[in-house]
């Protein structure tokens, strides 16, 4: 099906794209910094077992030189014991929902889609970061009516211009 654009909005949309893409990079650069380790690329399970996270590192099975890696088993471990280690589904959900407080209005729409799993993901945390990203359009606000053609599998979200 063809998309019915108007010129006007057309620049608005290779602004959007930019603005996407921007969005992205600066995603990548923010989990890039704060990368977590990723189960099942690591060699470190997600069970919180010591012994385990020791001979992972002490095999090489982690992207961290050993030492690095044993200090963080050590620190997790004490972490646990004294009650502060949180690797509950709920804990990182709100983790993933915070990282879209920075955005307003369709951008703030786009990252919860993103973070909530719609879209297309490519990458990993092992490989140096992990894309996200969902197709948006933005109605216009003078009602009229639009025809979109869906550039992705994944379904588009669509987000009334106020």
């Amino acid at each position: 099906m063809p998309k019915t654009v108007s010129p006007q909005s057309r620049d608005s949309g290779q602004s959007r794209k930019c603005l996407a893409s921007f969005g992205i990079a600066a995603l990548l650069a923010m989990t890039a910094a704060t990368a977590q380790v990723a189960t099942g690329t690591t060699g470190i399970d997600a069970s919180g077992s010591f012994a385990s996270e020791v001979l992972a590192c002490n095999t090489g099975r982690t992207q961290q030189d050993r030492d690095t890696c044993l200090k963080e088993a050590r620190n997790a471990q004490a972490d646990k014991k004294n009650g502060v280690l949180d690797n509950s589904g709920a804990q990182f959900r709100a983790n993933a929902a915070a990282r879209c407080d920075v955005f307003k209005a369709e951008e703030l729409a786009a990252c919860k889609a993103r973070m909530q799993g719609l879209g297309s993901t490519d990458g990993s945390v092992a490989g140096g970061g992990v894309i996200r990203e969902v197709e948006t359009v933005v109605i216009p606000a003078n009602g009229k009516a639009v025809t979109i053609e869906s550039k992705t599998a994944e379904p588009v979200i669509l987000i009334p211009k106020k």
